[in-house]
């Protein structure tokens, strides 16, 4: 097998990445050398590369099915929203400017040049690259400057396939309408469909299939189903939604649950952190957005923010502040994570305008940090609590005082009940999660709690890569797909028209 695949969506979350995903993991399993691509990014979750840059964390994931470090040529072009209106961005793994819709349009020319480089050299050196869009292909207003979804097929000369998530509801219309918008030209690239999240029986859905291939003359290769075991490593912060249980939490081996609350920031970075908690027995996380929400908490979590002084700003008008402060104060545990862990300082200065000015912190940690105008990127191995530790560091933030003992050698912060650490993915170190578990329960006075002795959060996502692959060979047509990854998108496809009259001509 040889060749490439563009993996694109109906809307964002329709299931771009669980596919790539599951793709790339079957065909390493079957020994294909293949490697995943994302040409444009957008997200705040993003982890720092073995070769110093900073990619989406989705591709980063891929890259793991694949059974390849993380490099930032899987993903060389990742926008931060840092507002509503404006975006860090990163090329090639390191920031190159701040840009808004408008101005980002005038910059995609020479960042055209930029991705079909990358995804050259990978095609080089792997058999197979299977790449993911952006958003939607859809979006014909943005059309001209794509160098994520149709543009980025044609000038990569790319078959296309189009994933919908028919648990929105309105799927075939989303399938018919996407390819129906599109010019002649980009519609030859599109080879077929599949469906995901199907729940209900398949034979209900075989004529509304028939129909589109019908109406379109490409047919649809598989329809994956709802997996509810699936949950680990979203694409974006957009998924950690407030309120709900993270994950599918198994039963506590003790008497007692353990309860987080991680408050869920406006611009909320790197949320899956939380994600290594979740994934322990007896242990309960949700995303919080409101003051009550943390009364029953038994830890409190700041996570990382991409705009650290808004949304201290934002904790502070909603009354979160008030509480997480409470809680600290009744000797019930706290962590913060990167721009949580700076929140909880004294004061944030800013004498570059990073962020737009200075701030006063929570005061729970006796703390100052200083916004620097280079971002540090770092990938550091350490041991806390005598358990060996590593992790990653994305942040301008840099300490400049600590009248608090660290975490870890050298860095963080440890006084008592409140922590802090730079370090992302420190919780994914299963001897340290385990400590602090314990620490919290004991802290909380949750004495019924017992903190599992092997959870691997490793083999735990290494599982969950497993079953997408399960769903991609059982439900997906692999031969057709294979074909269309050689051979590229059939010649003589169609041509389909907006009115349903005459739709397939």
């Amino acid at each position: 097998m040889r060749g490439a695949l563009l993996v694109a969506g109906t809307t964002s979350d329709a299931g771009k990445s669980a596919l790539v995903t599951g793709i790339c993991r079957l065909l390493a399993r079957r020994g294909v050398p293949v490697a995943p691509f994302k040409a444009q990014n957008m997200s705040n979750n993003s982890v720092v590369t073995p070769d110093g840059g900073e990619i989406g964390r989705a591709q980063a994931v891929q890259a793991l099915a694949c059974g390849l470090e993380p490099s930032v040529a899987f993903n060389p072009v990742l926008l931060k929203p840092g507002s509503d209106r404006s975006s860090q961005v990163v090329v090639r793994g390191r920031v190159d400017g701040t840009v808004d819709a408008r101005t980002y349009q005038g910059r995609k020319a020479a960042l055209l040049d930029v991705v079909t480089a990358s995804l050259a050299e990978l095609r080089a050196r792997f058999d197979v690259v299977v790449c993911e869009g952006a958003g939607s292909p859809a979006e014909i207003n943005l059309r001209a400057n794509d160098i994520a979804n149709m543009g980025l097929a044609q000038a990569a000369d790319l078959p296309v396939v189009i994933v919908g998530d028919i648990d929105r509801g309105g799927v075939l219309a989303h399938l018919f309408g996407t390819v129906a918008v599109l010019d002649p030209a980009d519609q030859a690239r599109v080879a077929g469909f599949v469906v995901n999240k199907f729940r209900g029986d398949p034979a209900l859905l075989a004529p509304g299939l028939d129909q589109l291939a019908a109406l379109t003359g490409r047919p649809t290769l598989g329809v994956l189903p709802w997996e509810e075991r699936l949950w680990l490593d979203a694409e974006d912060s957009l998924s950690a939604v407030a309120d709900g249980v993270l994950g599918r939490p198994s039963p506590p081996l003790g008497s007692q649950w353990l309860r987080v609350a991680v408050v869920r920031l406006p611009r909320i970075s790197n949320a899956t952190d939380a994600e290594a908690l979740a994934a322990e027995p007896g242990v309960a996380v949700r995303y919080v957005t409101e003051p009550s929400r943390l009364a029953d908490a038994d830890l409190v979590v700041l996570p990382g923010s991409k705009a650290t002084v808004a949304d201290l700003a934002w904790l502070r008008r909603t009354g979160l502040a008030d509480a997480v402060v409470a809680h600290a104060r009744a000797g019930r545990p706290v962590l913060g994570i990167c721009g949580g862990y700076q929140m909880l300082g004294t004061r944030i200065l800013d004498p570059h305008g990073v962020e737009g000015g200075d701030a006063e912190g929570l005061g729970l940690l006796d703390l100052d940090v200083a916004f620097d105008a280079e971002k540090h990127l770092g990938t550091p191995e350490s041991t806390a609590w005598g358990e060996p530790v590593r992790g990653y560091e994305i942040h301008h933030g840099r300490v400049v005082r600590n009248g608090d003992p660290p975490l870890l050698p050298g860095e963080g912060s440890d006084a008592g009940t409140v922590l802090g650490t730079h370090w992302h993915g420190l919780l994914e170190n299963d001897g340290f999660r385990r400590a602090l578990l314990r620490r919290v329960a004991e802290q909380a006075g949750r004495t019924g709690f017992v903190a599992a002795p092997d959870t691997s959060f490793a083999a735990h996502r290494a599982a969950q890569l497993d079953v997408l692959a399960d769903l991609v060979e059982a439900h997906i047509d692999i031969r057709a797909l294979e074909h269309v990854i050689n051979h590229g998108a059939p010649a003589d496809l169609p041509v389909v028209t907006t009115s349903l009259a005459g739709s397939a001509g």
